[in-house]
């Protein structure tokens, strides 16, 4: 949005001042900075109707290629040989596959519809009787690693400024405690001291809200009316917006997602709060008043946005905490200790989190750690943001009757809008294409968790806990660390025990999306691994469901194993299209009709959502160049299907400059185009038209993609680099001698981690081993 335009009229933008200078955009990167309507639009019928018959019409499509083209030239030709009918058995299976995918969007979608023309926004003021007396906890989990304090802080500044009374927010940093690095060694203490910052910078709003409620309850008590309280009701609404607006000006702003960040975060809980004041003031001019309890909800208010709890806490200081390098177990080390008090004891260089158990007596000297329990957890990915009223209305909903089923609720996260690259308008485009058709998935049952953001009721959770034995420590799994994306296997995991998930049908959280090609292959590579792992787990649940007779709908199946499953037949299917010369009697115009209702619905989504009606062509080759990465975590699964070990979680990179591509990934797409045009050439001798529109529309969005989205001068760059790292082997650091090491002695020996491990490597280390464990064996 304009910087003119993010306060309401009441308040002199002015203030903020122009804008900075923001850094160089591509030509073709999203020009609209303002997000999507927090509500989405109610569909037409005449949408709705369309998206009916899209469904219909792919369907008939389909029947009618199998019945027009496969079984006639079955019929027609008994005699063409065994080639031609492994040839339509195989092409059948693909466009079946993908035919099939492509019914299934338009299912979701069409059920979010439904879902948009039911929905209706709960009233503030009912949210207010709610929380009126509330007393109930919920505690934030945000995860880090490596992330950028600027990132992180934002984050934080987002959930903490929640309405919601009993707030906890941890921050679970898992960096390694003690790095050598310089430059990463700053950016961790800079990370620690995000909590005990943003806690300092609201203690002065939260004490004027809290003396603003504690005079309110003076003078009530002494007699005064509710026309006599509003003053000092809207005094207070006066202080808290103005505190919010000079935080904003002090906000540098360099990218789109700071510009969210002010503008929606902190200028639109501004702007409600402003909002409010206008219908206090309004009612003084006019000689009326709301009634007194009317009038302390909200002050309340005021005390819910500016009280929370602040917190780190790094897993990686304790021995008897998960080591797995992964989001999952960062979390799980936390839910683990949360409703006990915990003595830090120190076992040498080790120390251990024990229980602090009824009757145990502590010393003055013991350092006492304390995790609170809570009804709900809120987990929140480091690099996303959160709306003002996320944790009130997602958590209002779970406390209605009709939803005490479900364990997990969310909103998908839409992308941030004004995104200075090709490739991240791009992706934004898709991510809020997969925020209607989870929102779609919730009407028939089918809702998987997505993992940047959740609030998850902590008793879901310990009925599919997990306790495992590790190195003498017991070791607690909540949410499933087997494969990279675990929030999948989690939601198999909660529907076996007889729990469901949803999504709120709103947009109250946004998640930033990969700026460069390389830093987009290692999403999307992780993305695509995994799913086929947990098809099985998902049999298995539907077994015990039939067994428990609970309903199980055919769509909830249908949509899920889409989900699970379509990167892996989708991938597979592109590259059989792209590579294998099927017989042209097999093309029929009935295979794109079957597909137009897909493109067409996706197309006028696009422009839903803000993007462009022929970005599906652009979609297109973007997935063309994204094959190889869809393949490669494909393979990924299988690999890890045959080996048992588990894939190691690779994080996003979020860096300001460009991130190198892994050189196959980048040279694959020059290979589909080549592919491609020598097939349109074969295929033209053979007039083979069909083949030739094919394979010249995938040469040519593939040549746009690369260009577009890699850029030729960085896609050869990258393969230069991965050829160099191929050929290049690095010398071998040479052994230190062993005479290097100190001499162990009793005087040197740090006997306490000595007695404490007790094993022969230690013995070992201390007699001339590792320098790692001879560190530990010798002060």
């Amino acid at each position: 949005m304009l910087w003119g335009q993010i306060i309401l009229k009441t308040h002199d933008s002015s203030l903020l001042g122009p804008p900075p200078e923001i850094r160089k955009r591509q030509w073709g990167a999203e020009k609209r900075s303002e997000p999507l309507s927090i509500v989405h639009p109610t569909p037409s019928r005449r949408k709705i109707a369309w998206g009916r018959f899209g469904i219909v019409f792919t369907i008939l499509s389909w029947i009618s290629y199998v019945i027009s083209t496969i079984l006639r030239q079955l019929a027609n030709n008994p005699d063409v040989g065994f080639r031609f009918q492994f040839e339509a058995v195989m092409y059948l299976t693909v466009v079946t596959f993908l035919s099939f995918s492509a019914l299934m969007y338009l299912t979701a979608r069409q059920a979010a519809l439904h879902r948009f023309v039911a929905h209706h926004r709960v009233p503030r003021g009912e949210l207010d009787r709610h929380f009126h007396t509330y007393d109930k906890s919920i505690t934030t989990l945000v995860p880090s690693y490596a992330e950028e304090p600027s990132v992180v802080k934002k984050t934080l500044w987002s959930v903490a400024l929640q309405e919601f009374n009993n707030l906890t927010v941890v921050l679970l940093v898992d960096d390694q405690p003690h790095p050598t690095d310089p430059e990463a060694r700053e950016r961790l203490e800079q990370t620690r001291m995000l909590a005990t910052e943003i806690q300092e910078a609201l203690a002065a709003p939260l004490a004027d809200a809290t003396a603003a409620l504690d005079r309110f309850n003076e003078q009530r008590l002494s007699g005064v009316a509710a026309d006599g309280l509003l003053p000092l009701v809207i005094e207070a609404y006066e202080k808290a917006p103005r505190w919010i607006e000079e935080m904003a000006t002090q906000e540098s702003i360099e990218d789109h997602v700071d510009e969210f960040f002010v503008d929606s975060v902190l200028m639109g809980l501004s702007r409600e709060l402003r909002l409010t004041l206008l219908g206090l003031t309004a009612a003084k001019a006019q000689d009326q008043s709301p009634d007194a309890d009317r009038l302390e909800e909200f002050l309340l208010r005021l005390q819910r946005i500016f009280s929370v709890n602040m917190k780190s806490f790094e897993r990686k200081r304790y021995a008897n905490l998960s080591q797995a390098v992964n989001k999952a177990m960062n979390l799980n080390a936390y839910i683990s200790l949360m409703g006990q008090k915990w003595v830090v004891d120190e076992r040498g260089s080790t120390q251990v989190l024990r229980p602090v158990q009824d009757g145990d007596t502590l010393n003055d000297a013991d350092l006492v750690l304390e995790v609170p329990d809570s009804e709900y957890l809120l987990t929140l990915d480091a690099d996303s943001l959160l709306l003002r009223d996320y944790c009130l209305r997602l958590v209002y909903y779970l406390e209605s009757e009709e939803n005490s089923h479900v364990a997990v609720t969310q909103t998908p996260y839409s992308s941030f809008r004004g995104a200075s690259t090709r490739i991240e308008r791009l992706a934004g485009a898709t991510t809020d294409i997969q925020h209607i058709l989870h929102q779609g998935m919730t009407y028939y049952d089918a809702t998987f968790w997505v993992g940047a953001n959740a609030i998850i009721r902590k008793q879901a959770l310990l009925d599919i806990r997990q306790t495992e034995t590790v190195g003498g420590y017991e070791i607690h799994t909540y949410i499933q660390d087997r494969t990279v994306i675990e929030d999948t296997e989690s939601s198999i995991d909660l529907g076996t025990h007889g729990w469901s998930l949803s999504n709120y049908p709103e947009r109250l959280s946004y998640s930033a999306t990969p700026p460069d090609f390389g830093s987009l292959v290692v999403q999307r590579r992780r993305w695509a691994n995994g799913g086929l792992l947990i098809l099985p787990k998902f049999w298995r649940q539907l077994s015990e469901r039939k067994h428990r007779r609970d309903r199980i709908g055919l769509r909830e199946v249908l949509l899920r194993v889409n989900y699970m499953a379509s990167i892996a037949w989708a991938s597979i299917g592109l590259v059989f299209l792209l590579a294998y010369p099927y017989d042209g009697r097999l093309l029929s115009p009935l295979i794109f009709a079957a597909a137009l209702p897909y493109f067409l619905a996706m197309g006028n989504d696009l422009r839903t959502c803000g993007h462009r009606f022929s970005d599906i062509f652009r979609i297109y080759g973007f997935n063309l160049i994204l094959l190889p990465v869809n393949m490669a975590g494909v393979l990924k699964s299988l690999e890890q299907a045959f080996t048992g070990e588990k894939i190691p979680f690779v994080r996003t990179p979020k860096v300001r400059n460009r991130t190198a591509s892994p050189g196959l990934y980048v040279f694959i797409p020059y290979a589909i185009v080549i592919f491609s045009l020598v097939t349109l050439w074969r295929d033209y001798q053979e007039s083979n038209w069909g083949n030739v529109a094919f394979a010249a529309l995938n040469a040519t969005l593939a040549v746009y993609a690369i260009r577009a989205y890699i850029g030729f001068k960085n896609s050869f760059v990258d393969m230069f680099l991965g050829v160099v790292s191929w050929l290049y082997v690095a010398p071998r650091t040479p052994k230190k001698a062993h005479a290097s090491y100190p001499v162990a002695t009793p005087e040197n020996t740090d006997w306490a981690t000595l007695l404490y491990q007790g094993d022969r490597r230690l013995d070992r280390d201390l007699r001339g081993g590792s320098d790692r464990r001879k560190r530990v064996g010798v002060k």
